[in-house]
């Protein structure tokens, strides 16, 4: 009895065993294909679930087939020679009904030996149809013709790309210095359109002054003219008015009549 239910249990770890062996099972957001090694790589691609292969003949090959990120750098030049440092990120996932022909032509780690070539090809022809100042006031352009491009490039491979974005942009050493260069040249420009603006205006002011002086004296020349020599008269008598004040007030000073003309005397003090 003992052992008929040895062998019996023998029996059930067997078929347990030659069970698992024709049974698989694909995750959530994976997908495989099967590899035969009489027929080669199947067309057919398994969903999630648990599915049957032949033992020891059929091997079940699993992708990943949901949005990965991954972030390539490159180092390329502008159109005007310089160096330009990029990192691009990129989220990406395979075309689930490709899958046979990634396996076949690439392997499973198709996005190790894809995408930083094709990323490093697109950057380069893309980033050498700007300046590098463009590269900076036209970021918005680059990155939508980078995403076109690469777009359309990882497509030919069965890959297809959520989201890409430039996450890293910086130049060499050598634009730096031009920036930097350029920024002093442009305030030595502003001080310079200062001073010739001041003198400008200087300029003007001095003009304007003596174009002032110029018509006051001809409205003082004018006015002689009209009035003749009264108006020289009336200023001299009203200047000797004002020095027979003056006199009058002190007290070393006295007025003597004499032929009808004054006479003023210096009388020393007592």
């Amino acid at each position: 009895m003992n052992s008929r239910l040895s062998t019996l249990l023998g029996l059930g770890m067997v078929g347990i065993g030659a069970a698992s062996q024709c049974l698989y099972n694909v995750d959530a957001g994976e997908a495989a294909i099967i590899f035969d090694k009489f027929a080669g790589v199947k067309s057919r691609v398994y969903g999630e679930g648990t599915h049957f292969k032949i033992p020891f003949i059929q091997d079940p090959v699993i992708f990943d087939i949901k949005s990965r990120p991954r972030s390539v750098p490159v180092s390329t030049g502008s159109k005007d020679l310089q160096t330009v440092n990029l990192t691009l990120r990129i989220l990406f996932h395979p075309d689930p009904t490709l899958l046979p022909s990634i396996y076949t032509n690439v392997g499973v780690d198709y996005d190790d030996r894809v995408l930083p070539s094709i990323v490093d090809e697109v950057l380069k022809s893309v980033v050498a149809q700007y300046d590098a100042s463009e590269l900076i006031t036209q970021r918005p352009n680059v990155s939508m013709a980078v995403a076109d491009n690469l777009t359309k490039r990882a497509e030919t491979f069965g890959i297809y790309l959520d989201d890409i974005s430039i996450t890293h942009l910086t130049f060499g050493s050598d634009f730096a210095r031009a920036v930097e260069n350029k920024q002093v040249a442009q305030q030595e420009a502003e001080r310079s359109r200062f001073y010739v603006e001041k003198a400008e205006f200087e300029k003007t002011a001095a003009i304007t002054s003596a174009e002032g002086d110029a018509i006051a004296a001809k409205m003082l020349s004018d006015a002689f003219k009209k009035v003749g020599d009264s108006l020289i008269e009336l200023r001299k008598m009203e200047a000797a008015e004002e020095i027979a004040h003056n006199l009058s007030s002190s007290r070393n000073v006295t007025y003597l009549p004499s032929d009808n003309k004054g006479l003023l005397l210096n009388l020393p003090q007592q």
